[in-house]
């Protein structure tokens, strides 16, 4: 029997599952924990869903706990066991209250269950992934949870700015006890599925509200790859919340802020220019953490995932807050909706300057209300010809050496192509000197992963102008670089906006089964990816 199976990502052993220990480092007993919390957010969502249906009131805080509880569960972002077993706890504490104002006739043994002698471990082992008997279901079912957890995220980071929909939770609590259902065919699981691409859409669009309304539309900017001479603090993740009061907190102090993977684009937010001491980027994409993070030589703090398990030699420097964690790291907690981030300033202070990775500069900023802006030099570009195509590869970055594909994809793209990307995958080609069409850049960065929103407004925007009645005829191919939840969020999302021949690498994630990869193919044209010139000929022409 398995130690542990987990197949959410696309490191997934042997392109099948992580069943000794995860390939993110990833423990059995940190993999049952987060199992067990996933089953028992099910639970709750069922007896929610059933309040709802009885016309009764789901408390925000209720949504809040089943949106972090799914959230904590997402590649690389939490590691401590005792919290995510904290988690379970209080879910069923709470379930327990709200079970009390319910009718509780019709609902799942999952929603009814509770453990008084808090014997954890033995229920951990019947309800993971491989509960679900049938290949199909299964897989039709992972789908649809990972779409869901990287929905959680994109609300989590909206909530923190206080915004939020209600639709949305009820929605993501109502799948969950739909994912209990037994009586569901896989016809069934596919429109929901796609129903979650709605949901994704609908939320990423709030956290681009929420994101826009509170820092200002995101400009064109050069940012700084170099060092300053101070002892600095390097924050890494998706948070913008988190930086806004890390911001705050330094300013004065003569400590440095600098940006590291997916935090890169809040550099082109207007209300964070203001603070002469977010001073750039450094480093890459969250692969190269254990190397970058021990020569940064300053305090580090995670907002979200991707958390590589930290080294000794830097451990004692990194910080973790909301939903990631990792055991004696040192956790930020927020107390009425404020964080105090003092010992990170106070470890910054006493710690030498980083070294320098890199010099020069990257641009980026180019968000839809960016974009928009530049539509008539884009759109004369197209029709002159000066632009043939444009490629969007948003997605994530990975540790795979067979992720090299897309730096040397980037590298052989024809000169009138542009490539459109969003999430840390632009780091495989973004420093590339690719070089401008009329002054329009080759790699058109839109920010972070749920910014891949502004590049579906873009191509939606650019069917409009050209009068066509179905976005498969712009002039648009889609080479994505897949690697986690958020990326099975966006791609739904992507397919419910009717998007097709989407080619997801450099694996097909494993869990798609056979049948249901098929149905993908046939109903989507989802492919994978071979090699650079098999594949620019296939894409391009």
């Amino acid at each position: 029997m398995e130690n542990m199976f987990c197949f959410q990502c696309s490191d997934a052993l042997g392109g099948k599952g992580c069943t000794k220990a995860g390939v993110c480092g990833k423990k059995p007993e940190v993999a049952k924990a987060q199992d067990l919390l996933i089953y028992v957010t099910k639970g709750i969502s069922a007896v929610t869903t059933q309040l709802r249906a009885e016309n009764k009131v789901v408390k925000p805080r209720v949504n809040n706990l089943v949106t972090m509880n799914l959230f904590t569960t997402i590649t690389n972002a939490n590691f401590d066991r005792a919290e995510i077993l904290r988690r379970v706890e209080q879910t069923l504490k709470t379930k327990a209250k709200l079970l009390a104002a319910v009718d509780e006739k019709n609902l799942p043994e999952a929603a009814l269950w509770t453990d008084e002698q808090k014997n954890f471990d033995s229920k951990a082992e019947v309800v993971g992934i491989l509960a679900t008997a049938n290949e199909d279901i299964r897989s039709l079912r992972e789908l649809i949870t990972y779409g869901l957890k990287g929905m959680a995220a994109y609300l989590y980071h909206a909530n923190a700015l206080g915004f939020d929909d209600e639709k949305i939770s009820a929605f993501m609590q109502s799948t969950l006890a739909k994912l209990l259902d037994d009586s569901l065919s896989g016809k069934d699981l596919t429109a929901l599925a796609l129903e979650t691409g709605k949901f994704g859409v609908d939320v990423m669009a709030l956290l681009d509200k929420a994101n826009t309304e509170t820092y200002g539309n995101p400009e064109i900017t050069k940012v700084n790859l170099g060092v300053r001479k101070n002892p600095a603090i390097l924050i890494s993740g998706h948070d913008l919340k988190d930086l806004e009061q890390l911001l705050e907190q330094t300013e004065g102090t003569g400590v440095d802020v600098y940006t590291n993977g997916e935090m890169l684009p809040a550099n082109y937010y207007p209300q964070f220019k203001k603070y002469s001491h977010l001073v750039g980027n450094y480093g890459n994409a969250w692969q190269l953490q254990q190397t970058e993070f021990e020569k940064f030589n300053g305090a580090i703090l995670l907002t979200t995932n991707c958390l590589m398990p930290p080294k000794k030699s830097y451990a004692d420097r990194v910080f973790t807050t909301g939903a990631v964690g990792f055991p004696n790291c040192k956790h930020i907690e927020e107390v009425d909706g404020k964080k105090d981030f003092s010992p990170l300033i106070e470890l910054a202070k006493k710690c030498p300057p980083p070294v320098e990775l890199e010099t020069g500069e990257i641009v980026g900023g180019f968000a839809h209300n960016q974009v928009f802006a530049l539509a008539d030099k884009i759109i004369d570009a197209v029709k002159s010809g000066a632009i043939k195509k444009f490629v969007v590869m948003a997605g994530c970055d990975g540790r795979a050496k067979s992720r090299q594909y897309y730096t040397d994809f980037a590298k052989a793209l024809p000169k009138d192509t542009v490539i459109l990307t969003a999430g840390c995958a632009k780091f495989k080609y973004i420093k590339l000197p690719l070089g401008d069409i009329g002054g329009i850049p080759r790699v058109i960065d839109a920010g972070q992963c749920n910014d891949s929103y502004s590049l579906a407004l873009i191509a939606l925007k650019l069917k409009e102008v050209f009068g066509l009645d179905d976005v498969n005829k712009l002039p648009i191919v889609y080479n994505i670089p897949a690697h986690e939840q958020k990326a099975v969020t966006v791609l739904l999302a992507l397919l419910y906006l009717g998007v097709k021949n989407i080619h997801l690498g450099p694996v097909l994630p494993a869990f798609l089964s056979p049948n249901v990869t098929k149905v993908l193919v046939e109903n989507f044209g989802i492919g994978g990816i071979s090699t650079v010139e098999k594949d620019i000929k296939l894409m391009i022409g």
